[in-house]
């Protein structure tokens, strides 16, 4: 027998092996992507920074000794501070104007669409409120008591 002739069952794979694999890799890739993290974050942790930023401008209002409010819309939320007989944007962190992760909306029941809840000096907010965020059929309910509590509930 020469080197070069080879046996019929030394010719390569055969596409029963071949489909195997491509099957075996396609299900590896199917797996891998599906558990990818949402690149957005989990909308969880995006209702537990508006809840920890919600409460230091309670904890601000206190501070200060003048009344803070935060404003809830569709796109986004922020936070002003009452001087000089008008409320006036805050501008530096924490407090500062925050636009929803891209997908989030965030329902608030107002017919206007905003929302606005002042703290007074004392902590003490004008009225309860609930403020639902949804992205992606997930959804986070942040409850806001009248005493200033904040708390997400899932």
């Amino acid at each position: 027998m020469t080197p070069r002739r080879r046996r019929a069952g030394e010719r390569g794979f055969t596409l029963v092996e071949l489909m195997v694999v491509v099957t075996i890799i396609g299900l590896a890739a199917a797996v891998a992507v599906w558990n990818m993290p949402d690149p957005r974050g989990r909308l969880a942790d995006e209702a537990a920074r508006f809840a920890l930023r919600a409460r230091a401008a309670h904890d601000a209002a206190i501070v200060e000794s003048r009344p803070m409010s935060l404003w809830v819309t569709a796109a986004g939320y922020g936070f002003d501070r009452r001087g000089a007989g008008q409320w006036i944007a805050v501008a530096d962190k924490p407090l500062r104007v925050e636009r929803w992760t891209p997908g989030t909306t965030a329902a608030t029941g107002e017919a206007s669409g905003r929302l606005r809840i002042v703290f007074d000096p004392t902590g003490l907010a004008d009225r309860p409120a609930q403020i639902t965020l949804s992205r992606s059929g997930a959804r986070a309910v942040i409850d806001m008591a009248a005493d200033g509590t904040v708390r997400v509930a899932s």
